[in-house]
């Protein structure tokens, strides 16, 4: 082994290591406001007890970085099974008998000095599919960041308030075209040789798009209001048989969370903390049926999980990591797991983020429902276990692209695959419209 090759060696498993802090840090820091007894209980039937995710993070990190790599007996075997989600159902986790707080952050810290113990001694170049460019490393990070994301979503769902920063004002600054051409074409829709990307977006493969149109920035609060006040949610032509199915079941009358006052003005309630709702943020805790129906109201469509790719992704020939180009998001790109802004930006707030057709903020802010179903790319391989996509591919699931502003900038890529129920409000989901050209 050359010099040069140990340093890089090194050099990645440093930065392995405090990418690993970097999300335990986030993790311990969101749930560090909320008492022992409010972590244990359950917000809503929607979501886990905040204490179910915090002992997962360590239960899956010990599967995956010890058990996995060097064989290990599981460290807290009573408990194994409690955490894994595809044996209880979240309403059932909080009658589970599940490791109180205190318990569950000192194995969280056992676990990771066991790990980074093992990571100064493995070797990063074998054979071991999971250790090709630290794959296993960068899937239990991401893994962490995805459950603060989770995490903060049964925060908002909390009936009680959370501490939030102050948000710092600013003036919205519109882009001058409402939409932005994009021609079509063929193009590489996933990746083949992204180090962090998980199998749902592999392999690479070609796919071809008619010439469509795609807004410039995300569906407003400003915008969604002119449905409501349209009567949108009340008429019937508008909505898919399911989507009226499911508003008229749900008594939905606009997004979850908002509130109109007694002097006719709009609110919404952000962790507990009721405002005005702010007419130049993207709209967020929308259902798909509900983006589905604006997007018809509107006289336009849903995007298609292709068609978004395609414009956050491609520069010519040349296909980008996010819309910008392959550099790693700063706070004027995109706004991802800000600390100081529990909230999507105002559009127009990353103009530096902007894809070259002009499209801005496709990456943050909020998850954009497309119109596509959940399915296998071709050539599709199960790795490194089939209960992350296998098992959910299908019809009843819709694909969601971007990241919202609760993402961290590890766990989100122009190729990256989010997937959810139609009728999920609950996740900091928003949505822009297409056409086609």
């Amino acid at each position: 082994m050359t010099d040069a090759m140990a340093v890089t060696r090194a050099d990645v498993k440093a930065a392995l290591a405090a990418d690993l802090a970097a999300a335990r840090e986030r993790t311990l820091e969101l749930l560090g406001p909320l008492s022992d007894d409010e972590l244990t209980c359950q917000h809503s039937p929607l979501m886990s007890p905040l204490s179910w995710d915090l002992a997962h993070i360590g239960v899956f990190e010990e599967l995956w970085l010890l058990q996995r790599l060097a064989g290990t007996e599981p460290m807290v075997p009573e408990y194994a099974g409690l955490y894994d989600a595809f044996n209880h159902p979240r309403i059932e986790r909080a009658e589970l008998g599940l490791m109180s707080p205190p318990r569950a952050r000192s194995y969280l810290a056992e676990v990771r000095e066991r790990a980074l113990g093992l990571l100064d001694r493995i070797d990063l170049n074998g054979d071991d599919p999971l250790l090709a460019d630290g794959f296993v490393y960068r899937m239990v990070i991401q893994h962490e960041h995805q459950h603060c994301e989770t995490m903060l979503a049964t925060l908002q769902l909390r009936d009680a308030e959370y501490p939030l920063p102050a948000s710092p004002h600013v003036t919205p600054d519109p882009p001058e075209r409402s939409e932005t051409l994009i021609d079509g074409g063929s193009f590489p829709l996933g990746t083949s040789d992204d180090p962090w990307a998980y199998d749902n977006e592999r392999p690479a493969h070609e796919a071809e798009t008619s010439p469509f149109r795609i807004d410039t920035v995300p569906v407003t609060n400003r915008a969604f209001l002119a449905f409501i006040d349209a009567g949108g949610y009340d008429d019937e032509r508008f909505w898919t048989a399911e989507g009226w199915a499911w508003r008229r079941d749900e008594g939905a009358e606009h997004p979850a969370f908002w509130q109109r006052e007694g002097d006719g003005a709009w609110s919404r309630a952000r962790f507990g903390h009721v405002e005005p709702l702010p007419p130049d943020e993207p709209v967020q805790h929308v259902s798909w049926y509900e983006a589905d129906a604006y997007a018809r109201w509107a006289g336009k469509r849903l995007p298609t999980e292709h068609e978004w790719e395609l414009a956050a992704s491609m520069d010519g020939g040349c296909k980008r990591r996010f819309p910008w180009g392959d550099d790693w998001p700063q706070e004027e790109h995109a706004n991802l797991a800000h600390p100081e802004q529990f909230r999507p930006s105002t559009v127009g707030s990353h103009r530096r983020g902007a894809a070259p057709t002009g499209a801005e903020q496709l990456i943050g802010d909020v998850w954009e429902w497309t119109s596509s179903e959940f399915r296998r790319y071709p050539g599709f391989r199960a790795f490194p276990y089939p209960e992350y996509s296998d098992v959910f591919f299908g019809s009843e699931y819709k694909v969601l692209r971007g990241g919202s502003w609760a993402v961290h900038p590890t766990a989100i890529r122009s190729t990256f695959r989010n997937w959810d129920y139609p009728q999920r409000r609950q996740i900091f989901s928003g949505f822009r419209c297409a056409r086609d050209a």
